[in-house]
């Protein structure tokens, strides 16, 4: 091998000079250093999940269109537009309920089926939006199915106790049971201020407000 060629040749130099002086034979017994190389090992890089974002869309594609500020018993409002016009994904998210049929009679008590044809969604931002009266529900759209931010679900109505004007129910709500808890579901945080924003092109968040009012009450409406 080279290195031990290079050592013999070191030890002949060494043999030779022993007579110069005892400086010198130090000298060139010392062997040359030799240049150490460092071992990186790899790196393992965890991924980092991404952030959802949320994109809001006014729930109702229709130039003549308008809401309530207020509701009559509780939080939530009505957006009228003429019969017919898109109802659409408020944000991205999964399908909770679906009702096709409306078996709202006339003379009913306040019950589960006060909204007649309805979707409600879980949003990505984990607030349940919840769209009723409606005339009819969009084909594919039932529970399970994911939907993105101005999908349409349905069209605008006046199906369960809609009193034969063409509108939807809109409520904004936590998703608690996820279904059946209909006093919950109708709406438990007043949607006005943020239909205003989304209406144009704004992305105002109701998750704080939706969060205060699971932590002051729960799943109670």
């Amino acid at each position: 091998m080279r290195y031990l060629k290079s050592l013999s040749g070191v030890a002949a130099v060494t043999v030779a000079l022993t007579g110069f002086g005892g400086s010198a034979a130090t000298v060139a017994a010392s062997p040359a250093p030799v240049e150490q190389v460092q071992v990186v090992q790899p790196v393992t890089m965890t991924p980092v999940a991404a952030a959802v974002k949320v994109k809001y869309a006014f729930p109702v594609k229709a130039k003549n269109v308008s809401f309530h500020k207020t509701h009559a018993g509780y939080p939530a409002t009505d957006i009228f537009a003429a019969c017919g016009k898109p109802f659409v994904a408020t944000t991205s998210g999964v399908v909770l309920e679906v009702s096709r049929v409306d078996k709202y009679k006339k003379g009913m008590k306040d019950g589960p089926y006060n909204g007649g044809k309805f979707v409600s969604i879980k949003g990505d931002d984990g607030v349940r939006y919840y769209g009723s009266h409606l005339s009819s529900v969009s084909k594919g759209i039932k529970k399970g199915v994911r939907v993105k931010s101005g999908q349409q679900l349905g069209k605008v109505g006046k199906t369960g106790n809609a009193s034969n004007v063409c509108h939807v129910h809109y409520g904004i709500s936590p998703t608690c049971k996820k279904a059946g808890d209909w006093k919950v579901r109708r709406g438990v945080v007043w949607p006005a201020k943020y239909l205003t924003s989304w209406r144009k092109g704004g992305q105002k968040s109701p998750v704080a407000a939706v969060k205060a009012y699971q932590k002051k009450k729960g799943c109670k409406a």
